[in-house]
């Protein structure tokens, strides 16, 4: 018997890397994480074969782009690593490395950006706590239930 599918939210800066960048692409490591508890969103939670809404963050309109999903189990980081990265971690070595990250693969873009400020407007029916609509919720990986992936994209 499979696990369940689980479904998870995964911020990015269009600048840096895109919903395009990885329909180019097809299939990305999501590397650069470095918040602990997304760190083991990505380590213990995610499977292969998960959905993935890709949020762009930190730009001029701010929503969900696209979709993807889980391509991998989660393995070191390896740009905390590199001292040329922007990533390194001077405090994480290969025997016990601090980071892990999955790669991800383009399932389709959206047919429009779903906005943030629309978002917002369903902040009771995505519940109490959702972290887009929750005041300092910075976590650029989180879960999102069944319920809410749905009510997402039926804005679409």
């Amino acid at each position: 018997m499979s696990p369940r599918k689980r479904y998870w939210m995964m911020k990015t800066e269009p600048e840096t890397f895109s919903i395009d960048d990885l329909a180019r692409v097809g299939t990305e490591p999501w590397n650069g994480v470095r918040n602990y508890q997304a760190r083991n969103f990505m380590r213990d939670g995610m499977q292969v074969g998960d959905g993935v809404m890709i949020y762009h963050s930190n730009c001029k309109v701010p929503g969900i782009a696209g979709l993807a999903t889980v391509a991998s189990r989660a393995y070191p980081d390896p740009t905390q690593f590199d001292p040329r990265s922007d990533y390194f971690d001077p405090a994480s070595n290969r025997e016990n490395p601090r980071w892990q990250l999955v790669d991800v693969a383009f399932a389709r873009k959206l047919r429009r950006l779903i906005p943030l400020e629309e978002i917002k407007r369903h902040a009771d029916a995505l519940g109490e706590g959702f972290p887009l609509t929750a005041r300092g919720n910075r976590l650029s990986v989180f879960p999102v239930t069944a319920a809410q992936w749905k009510l997402l994209l039926a804005l679409e």
